[in-house]
């Protein structure tokens, strides 16, 4: 009786799938934002950082995603229903994105929450009910920001507290940071180059391994070797880098070559994106000789930028973090901090880019 049972719950399942129309990845009526790969497995989308989004419209009453299994979380936004967080399991390749729609025109937003490194998530495309298929490629916004950072801009422990003192992906949401609050008040396209404990000359801890930002940013992965992004793909109007932390964690930092490290950076930035503005943020960390540190080598960046006529470089603060919003997990800022960092940047990049 279990095996009869199990053998149709098998057929009702596949019956389901081929009753459904399969949308590949490579539609044109799907339009995708993050540093994406399409080499890797040709006709999937292939990609590691946080915040990578694929927008779509689609006809019917349900859709799901095919995708590889234990992949990690999306959030998804369908119409003006709030947006719901789904976890992609282990033995799992088709998740269920919605169902019971009324039956007509919608529009989908997925953003990817985690740091995919490990998990390198692939999306294969959508099951949509028989027969239907997708619409017109959205329109994205025209505004363009691109934000370079560490565990802070990837979420880490966000939705955690003071009390948790280890890594989860479960606390891990990209969607609630400081930067993607500021794209969404801004109305901004928001492409993301993230990993958790990177440095601009050294890593967490002291370490000074090949993966630092400036010899991963080339790439479209978290590698410093393989495929080369290809940086007119996405040409920003403005670049956040929010580094520093992780370069004078635990002390014996060298404070010259933290300045050097920006300096160079800033020259990379500048050969990729010719016209955009460059703005050096730091946080948010508490008041203390580190943050001024930081902060001092970022206005050397500044200075030398100057000196080669380049005057579109600036530094925003955010206000410190004293631990009166509480804190995420391991000692990371809570939702409510980042919040106060979104409404902080957002302002000052209004008042920058002249946005409205």
């Amino acid at each position: 009786m279990r095996q009869t049972t199990f053998t149709l719950l098998l057929f009702v399942a596949s019956l389901s799938i081929n009753a459904s129309t399969f949308i590949t990845a490579t539609d044109p009526g799907f339009a995708y934002v993050g540093r994406i790969s399409w080499e890797t497995k040709p006709g999937s989308a292939v990609w590691t950082y946080p915040g990578v989004q694929i927008h779509a419209v689609f006809n019917g009453t349900s859709a799901s995603m095919d995708t590889n299994a234990d992949c990690g979380y999306f959030m998804v936004e369908i119409d003006d229903l709030a947006a719901r967080k789904v976890l992609v399991g282990k033995g799992q390749t088709v998740t269920e994105l919605a169902k019971g729609l009324e039956n007509g025109e919608h529009r989908l937003t997925l953003t990817y929450l985690i740091e995919g490194l490990y998990k390198k998530p692939t999306f294969n495309g959508l099951y949509l009910d028989d027969g239907c298929q997708l619409g017109k490629r959205p329109s994205l916004p025209t505004r363009k920001i691109e934000f370079i950072g560490n565990s802070i801009t990837c979420g880490y422990g966000i939705e955690g507290s003071a009390k948790d003192k280890r890594f989860l992906f479960s606390q891990q949401n990209f969607y609630q940071t400081y930067a993607a609050c500021t794209a969404r008040a801004l109305n901004a396209q928001c492409q993301v180059c993230a990993r958790s404990g990177i440095g601009i000359y050294r890593n967490y801890g002291g370490k000074i391994p090949d993966e630092i930002m400036p010899n991963i940013y080339p790439h479209t992965f978290y590698a410093t070797k393989g495929e080369q992004w290809d940086f007119s793909l996405f040409q920003p109007d403005v670049v956040c880098v929010n580094l520093g932390c992780n370069d004078t964690s635990l002390g014996k930092y060298d404070k010259s070559k933290l300045s050097e490290a920006f300096k160079s950076f800033t020259i990379t930035l500048r050969g990729c994106y010719p016209h955009a503005k460059i703005v050096y943020i730091i946080g948010a960390i508490p008041t203390s000789k580190r943050l001024t540190d930081i902060q001092e080598a970022q206005d050397a960046a500044i200075a030398d930028a100057a000196s080669r006529g380049d005057n579109e470089v600036y530094r925003m603060d955010f206000t410190p973090d004293d631990g009166s919003l509480g804190m995420g997990a391991v000692g990371h800022p809570s939702m409510q901090r980042h919040a106060l960092m979104a409404d902080e940047l957002t302002a000052f990049l209004r008042t920058l880019m002249g946005w409205e």
